[in-house]
Protein backbone atom coordinates (compact mmCIF):
# COMPACT_ATOMS: atom_id res chain seq x y z
CA UNK A 1 0.00 0.00 0.00
CA UNK A 2 2.73 2.28 0.88
CA UNK A 3 4.81 1.68 -2.19
CA UNK A 4 1.55 2.62 -4.33
CA UNK A 5 1.20 6.13 -2.65
CA UNK A 6 4.74 6.66 -3.05
CA UNK A 7 4.59 5.68 -7.09
CA UNK A 8 1.45 7.91 -7.30
CA UNK A 9 3.48 10.87 -5.26
CA UNK A 10 6.62 10.71 -7.48
CA UNK A 11 4.18 10.19 -11.06
CA UNK A 12 2.32 13.36 -10.01
CA UNK A 13 5.16 15.49 -8.80
CA UNK A 14 6.72 14.56 -12.38
CA UNK A 15 3.78 15.62 -14.35
CA UNK A 16 3.63 19.06 -12.17
CA UNK A 17 7.62 19.59 -13.40
CA UNK A 18 6.60 18.82 -17.34
CA UNK A 19 4.40 21.24 -16.60
CA UNK A 20 6.22 23.49 -14.86
CA UNK A 21 9.68 23.02 -17.03
CA UNK A 22 7.14 23.61 -20.47
CA UNK A 23 5.39 26.82 -19.19
CA UNK A 24 9.53 28.33 -18.51
CA UNK A 25 10.45 27.23 -22.33
CA UNK A 26 6.88 29.12 -23.04
CA UNK A 27 7.72 32.33 -21.42
CA UNK A 28 11.14 32.11 -22.72
CA UNK A 29 10.09 31.70 -26.23
CA UNK A 30 7.75 34.58 -25.98
CA UNK A 31 10.15 36.92 -24.86
CA UNK A 32 12.83 35.47 -27.51
CA UNK A 33 10.32 35.49 -30.17
CA UNK A 34 8.47 39.43 -29.14
CA UNK A 35 9.52 42.93 -28.60
CA UNK A 36 9.80 44.50 -24.74
CA UNK A 37 6.99 45.00 -23.02
CA UNK A 38 5.07 48.37 -23.46
CA UNK A 39 5.79 48.37 -19.41
CA UNK A 40 10.01 47.93 -19.73
CA UNK A 41 9.11 50.12 -22.80
CA UNK A 42 8.40 52.82 -20.92
CA UNK A 43 10.88 52.28 -18.00
CA UNK A 44 13.72 52.63 -20.85
CA UNK A 45 11.90 55.73 -22.25
CA UNK A 46 11.48 57.61 -18.09
CA UNK A 47 15.15 56.70 -17.25
CA UNK A 48 16.30 57.95 -20.85
CA UNK A 49 14.84 60.92 -19.76
CA UNK A 50 15.41 61.06 -16.29
CA UNK A 51 19.48 60.87 -17.77
CA UNK A 52 18.86 63.30 -19.95
CA UNK A 53 17.30 65.95 -16.90
CA UNK A 54 20.44 64.99 -14.77
CA UNK A 55 23.09 65.66 -17.96
CA UNK A 56 21.42 68.82 -18.64
CA UNK A 57 21.48 69.91 -14.58
CA UNK A 58 25.09 68.96 -14.14
CA UNK A 59 27.06 69.38 -17.25
CA UNK A 60 24.76 71.99 -19.22
CA UNK A 61 23.70 70.34 -21.98
CA UNK A 62 21.55 67.75 -23.60
CA UNK A 63 22.61 64.41 -25.21
CA UNK A 64 19.93 63.14 -27.00
CA UNK A 65 21.47 59.18 -28.18
CA UNK A 66 19.12 56.61 -29.32
CA UNK A 67 18.73 53.73 -27.22
CA UNK A 68 18.33 50.65 -29.27
CA UNK A 69 17.11 47.32 -27.74
CA UNK A 70 19.34 44.51 -29.79
CA UNK A 71 19.20 40.36 -29.98
CA UNK A 72 22.41 40.63 -31.76
CA UNK A 73 24.92 41.62 -29.00
CA UNK A 74 27.10 38.94 -27.61
CA UNK A 75 25.88 37.63 -24.52
CA UNK A 76 28.70 38.74 -23.01
CA UNK A 77 27.96 42.58 -23.57
CA UNK A 78 24.83 44.26 -21.50
CA UNK A 79 25.24 47.21 -23.40
CA UNK A 80 27.20 49.18 -25.67
CA UNK A 81 27.94 52.91 -26.78
CA UNK A 82 29.02 53.63 -30.42
CA UNK A 83 30.27 56.10 -31.79
CA UNK A 84 30.41 55.64 -35.54
CA UNK A 85 32.23 57.44 -38.51
CA UNK A 86 29.81 59.52 -39.08
CA UNK A 87 30.05 60.65 -35.38
CA UNK A 88 26.81 59.84 -34.20
CA UNK A 89 26.29 58.08 -30.98
CA UNK A 90 24.40 54.88 -30.34
CA UNK A 91 23.63 53.05 -27.30
CA UNK A 92 22.46 49.42 -27.58
CA UNK A 93 20.93 47.02 -24.71
CA UNK A 94 21.38 43.54 -24.97
CA UNK A 95 17.50 42.33 -25.16
CA UNK A 96 18.63 39.07 -23.81
CA UNK A 97 19.92 40.51 -20.70
CA UNK A 98 16.14 42.03 -19.68
CA UNK A 99 15.21 38.65 -19.25
CA UNK A 100 17.71 37.76 -17.06
CA UNK A 101 17.08 41.69 -14.81
CA UNK A 102 15.16 44.36 -16.08
CA UNK A 103 16.12 46.42 -12.99
CA UNK A 104 19.92 46.11 -13.55
CA UNK A 105 19.40 46.83 -17.64
CA UNK A 106 17.41 50.57 -16.34
CA UNK A 107 19.18 51.47 -13.45
CA UNK A 108 23.01 50.33 -13.93
CA UNK A 109 23.70 49.89 -17.87
CA UNK A 110 21.69 53.16 -18.98
CA UNK A 111 23.88 55.49 -17.09
CA UNK A 112 27.05 53.28 -17.56
CA UNK A 113 26.22 53.42 -21.06
CA UNK A 114 24.99 57.13 -21.47
CA UNK A 115 28.20 58.23 -19.43
CA UNK A 116 30.13 56.85 -22.10
CA UNK A 117 27.97 57.94 -24.80
CA UNK A 118 29.27 61.88 -22.88
CA UNK A 119 32.21 60.86 -23.02
CA UNK A 120 32.17 60.28 -27.05
CA UNK A 121 30.27 63.91 -26.81
CA UNK A 122 33.12 65.37 -25.39
CA UNK A 123 35.87 63.88 -28.05
CA UNK A 124 37.31 61.62 -24.89
CA UNK A 125 38.57 58.60 -26.61
CA UNK A 126 41.49 58.18 -23.64
CA UNK A 127 42.07 54.35 -23.74
CA UNK A 128 42.38 54.62 -19.37
CA UNK A 129 41.42 51.56 -18.30
CA UNK A 130 39.25 50.27 -21.31
CA UNK A 131 37.35 53.84 -20.99
CA UNK A 132 36.41 53.83 -17.13
CA UNK A 133 38.91 56.37 -16.59
CA UNK A 134 38.08 58.63 -13.45
CA UNK A 135 36.19 61.05 -15.60
CA UNK A 136 34.34 58.36 -16.91
CA UNK A 137 33.13 57.01 -13.63
CA UNK A 138 32.58 60.76 -12.26
CA UNK A 139 30.40 61.24 -15.23
CA UNK A 140 28.47 58.21 -14.73
CA UNK A 141 28.16 58.95 -11.10
CA UNK A 142 26.36 62.44 -11.74
CA UNK A 143 24.10 60.60 -14.19
CA UNK A 144 22.87 58.23 -10.99
CA UNK A 145 24.86 55.49 -12.19
CA UNK A 146 25.10 52.63 -9.33
CA UNK A 147 28.40 51.20 -8.81
CA UNK A 148 30.33 52.77 -11.79
CA UNK A 149 32.79 50.44 -11.66
CA UNK A 150 34.45 48.83 -14.80
CA UNK A 151 32.23 45.64 -15.79
CA UNK A 152 29.15 44.19 -14.62
CA UNK A 153 28.84 42.52 -11.56
CA UNK A 154 27.41 39.46 -12.02
CA UNK A 155 26.78 39.12 -7.74
CA UNK A 156 24.61 42.17 -7.64
CA UNK A 157 22.51 40.75 -10.17
CA UNK A 158 21.88 37.75 -8.33
CA UNK A 159 21.54 39.58 -5.27
CA UNK A 160 18.94 41.96 -6.73
CA UNK A 161 16.76 39.08 -7.66
CA UNK A 162 16.33 37.74 -3.99
CA UNK A 163 13.87 39.35 -1.76
CA UNK A 164 15.57 38.19 1.50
Amino acid sequence: MFIHKLYYFFFALVIVSVFLLAYNWHKDYEFDTNPLSQKLEKQIFEKKQQTRQLLRANFGFDLDVPLIVSEKLPSSLFGAAVFTQDEKIIIYLNKKRFKESSDYMIHHVIPHEYAHAVMFYLKDFSKEQSGHSKKWQNICKKLNGIKCDRFVDNHDIIIGKTSF
